[in-house]
């Protein structure tokens, strides 16, 4: 009966838990061989029979017969009465194998290997849970939500395995209730005291990757490869892609007819505003692009500091910086160069650059305004205040006074 309850228990873990036929032996094998060197210093003259089918194992013990009062170590050797006692035809020198039953060891060794048992199984599924997903990092996963912290959300795979989203991997307009489903990738994959933590994020570039290789069977066959991402994750990202075919147009194929492909996305996303730039080894033109949607005038580069000014009317200054320098920031990103956006201006018409201001407007102020493509004195003037105090941190009164300052060197 002991025997049938301790397959019972392993079978209920067989049939919950991801672990093969070979394993389940081995570990069922393992237990007991650990219970008999517990009993009898040894298990090297044991051998263990187990179904699981039948759902039952034996238990069998291998001692060399000697003459009564020879013997010397009963866990290997069996006196020729005892051993006539199983069968009348034994004879010394012979091997008696009888049986060993697990009432024997006594309820206490039962229970300590049932619980030992229970232990190992589920070690294996554990580091079966860490290994399953140690193989995934980069991956897509979808899960459902279990239960929403403060600082992270607990979710639940197909498999009831948990998975964790922390706030920082989460995009800031991310909201989630309990039994939403969610989908983030894989990012990193720990054992932590003995249980495996398995790490998601929906911020990292990776995850904007694979959701362009799910969406565009382009991508997904190698026909367009995505050679950068950058992202301000629910904000903005630029992404440059490069086509191995020249019938192909990589953007026209990320994008979609009418935006069929890069709206599911953007919705996944939460209205990321996402810009598909066509690569190329050209820096200039790249960097160009990048910059979109602001037209470029001219471009010089300095190559070994990584370093580009760009040139554009005064009316494309606002786009190529963007909404909270977003826009630069990230073409920044992508490039692998420092840029400085300037103004462009007439060679006939006079204008003064605000560093001959230094001694009239505080240095901090001029950074403010030059943060935002203003690096002359006309180009500020051609904003107003009100554009001013919103592009900038600078407080009106502030704006005012350096407006008087710039207009007086024009009277």
């Amino acid at each position: 009966m002991e025997n049938l309850n301790l397959i019972e228990t392993f079978s209920e873990f067989k049939d919950l838990k991801n672990i093969d036929r070979v394993t389940m032996m081995s570990v069922l094998e393992d237990v007991f061989r650990g219970m008999l060197q517990k009993r009898y210093g040894s298990d090297e003259n044991f051998d263990i029979i187990i179904n699981i089918d039948k759902g039952d194992f034996e238990i069998w013990r291998n001692r060399e017969v000697v003459n009564d009062g020879e013997v010397e170590d009963p866990a290997y050797q069996i006196a020729l009465s005892e051993a006539k006692l199983i069968d009348e035809d034994y004879e010394v020198g012979e091997e008696v194998t009888d049986e060993v039953k697990l009432a024997d060891f006594g309820r206490r060794s039962i229970l300590a290997l049932r619980q030992n048992l229970s232990s190992r199984i589920m070690e294996l599924e554990k580091n079966h849970i860490y290994n399953k997903y140690k193989d995934r990092i980069g991956e897509i996963v979808t899960g459902e939500v279990y239960q929403v912290w403060k600082r992270e959300i607990l979710i639940l795979d197909d498999e009831g395995n948990e998975l964790i989203l922390p706030k920082p991997e989460q995009i800031p307009s991310d909201y989630f209730r309990k039994g939403d489903t969610i989908r983030a990738v894989v990012i990193k994959v720990d054992m932590r005291n003995a249980n495996p933590l398995i790490m998601l994020s929906r911020t990292s570039p990776v995850f904007l990757e694979r959701l362009f290789e799910l969406e565009v069977p382009e991508i997904f066959d190698g026909l367009i490869t995505i050679k950068k991402i950058v992202r301000v994750p629910g904000e903005r990202a630029k992404v440059a892609v490069e086509s191995y075919d020249e019938r192909i147009d990589p953007v026209g194929a990320c994008v979609g007819m009418k935006g069929s492909r890069i709206h599911g996305i953007v919705r996944e996303l939460k209205n990321e505003n996402i810009d598909v730039i066509n690569y190329t080894n050209n820096t200039q033109l790249f960097i160009s692009r990048a910059l979109s949607p602001a037209k470029i005038s001219s471009i010089k580069l300095n190559d070994e500091e990584k370093k580009a000014e760009v040139f554009l009317e005064p009316k494309e200054v606002s786009l190529a910086i963007g909404k909270g320098g977003l826009n630069i920031k990230l073409a920044s990103q992508l490039t692998g160069y420092e840029i400085d956006v300037y103004r462009e201006s007439d060679e006939d018409e006079e204008d003064v650059n605000l560093e001959e201001f230094a001694d009239e407007i505080e240095g901090w102020i001029l950074d403010e305004l030059k943060a935002i493509g203003c690096d002359t004195a006309k180009s500020v003037l051609n904003l107003t205040v009100e554009d001013l105090v919103k592009r900038t941190d600078l407080e009106e009164e502030t704006v005012r006074e350096v407006l008087q300052v710039l207009k007086s060197e024009f009277e």
